[in-house]
């Protein structure tokens, strides 16, 4: 494991070649100093930094080694290598004066209870140690039952909040779910933000509620949940200044709208992407922004990998005739690279060889 990420969890480097001893249980200060004995075990035991230490023993000591070591066995007994108790112990250092008996072996088994085998919990665990710190009974049950409300099984649901424990406790999330349903918002939409934009549930969403309905978005369609994604996470300031990198290219405000009413994802590129591809369409190539606003999708579709050599590729075929200036650009952009290679490069046989060039060209200019 590199330094980087080494000084990202805090820990010295050559710690990462240690294992831990099994735990003695009879180590114990010999000074009434706890701060002194806590930063002694965060060090040498633990693999704490002295100035990581330092910090932690302000909110977090101990006068033995009993809790902390104790935690260290359970998670050795349960999978978990060195490393991994390293992370998990720097990212929710609490848990080292908890009892885990108590506190953790009951989310252990809740997780198995679903269906989750010891190798996925110690990754879960691993990549997501906060989850543990929550309550079983007022949080993670709750949560969880919220959850599974709308994913077809116990592991989709629990995939969904495990990966963001930020929303377990969050005094937004259950309103935000019931207001989305009083709506009219289907399930799939209520999905889509629970299983990979669950943050957007976690403020109040009243009032950018009612903006996505007055933009005129179906609550059955997952649009709407992604259009309502779009306004929770795009600033008004942001928003406004990637309007006006449209506008630079010819766009009007009614216009951005129409292509966000199609495809609401697109305002969540970034500036440069917004810039690079309209630039590309319509200053490199000439064409007109209207294929952009009635097919917004292709926003989203790599700019160096797909667009620039397709579009190359493309306007070489119109050049010559062989294809109709209405061809279907929504599926020339979506379709995978095998069926567009066979179809726009190989199907002409005597412009294979050039429109192989453009297209390799597209991919290494771009």
């Amino acid at each position: 494991m590199n330094t980087v990420i080494c000084h990202r969890l805090k820990l010295s480097p050559k710690l990462f070649l240690y294992s831990f001893p099994k735990p003695s249980f009879s180590f114990s200060t010999t000074t009434s100093d706890s701060v002194s004995f806590t930063i002694s075990y965060l060090t040498n035991t633990c693999g704490f930094t002295p100035e990581a230490a330092l910090k932690l023993s302000k909110q977090h000591r101990f006068k033995t080694a009993q809790k902390p070591d104790s935690v260290i066995s359970f998670f050795q007994t349960h999978g978990f290598s060195a490393p991994q108790i390293h992370r998990i112990l720097s990212r929710c250092p609490q848990l080292m004066v908890c009892d885990p008996t108590r506190r953790l072996l009951p989310k252990f088994h809740f997780l198995t209870s679903k269906g989750v085998s010891a190798s996925d919990v110690v990754s879960i665990v691993t990549r997501n140690p906060r989850f543990l710190h929550r309550s079983l009974e007022n949080c993670i049950l709750p949560t969880f039952q919220l959850f599974r409300r709308f994913f077809p099984s116990d592991l989709r649901a629990l995939t969904g909040f495990v990966a963001c424990p930020y929303v377990i406790d969050n005094t937004h999330l259950a309103s935000n779910v019931e207001r989305l349903l009083d709506a009219g918002v289907a399930h799939v939409g209520i999905r889509h933000l629970l299983s990979s934009r669950s943050f957007v549930l976690c403020f109040n969403l009243r009032t950018l509620l009612e903006e996505v309905k007055l933009l005129g978005f179906d609550p059955l369609k997952v649009t709407f949940a992604v259009a309502l994604e779009a306004k929770s996470t795009v600033s008004k300031p942001l928003w406004n200044a990637k309007v006006d990198v449209l506008k630079k290219w010819g766009w009007s405000e009614d216009e951005v709208l129409v292509a966000f009413r199609k495809d609401p994802e697109m305002m969540l590129c970034s500036m440069e992407k917004l810039d690079a591809v309209t630039g590309f369409w319509v200053g490199r190539l000439g064409w007109d922004r209207s294929a952009l606003i009635a097919y917004p999708s292709l926003f989203k579709y790599s700019f160096e990998k797909r667009l620039v050599p397709r579009a190359l590729v493309l306007q070489h075929l119109l050049s010559r005739g062989l294809v109709k200036k209405n061809a279907s650009i929504s599926t020339l952009f979506c379709q995978s690279g095998e069926e567009f290679l066979k179809k726009y490069v190989r199907s002409f046989k005597e412009e294979t060889p050039r429109l192989l060039e453009l297209y390799q060209k597209g991919q290494g200019a771009s």
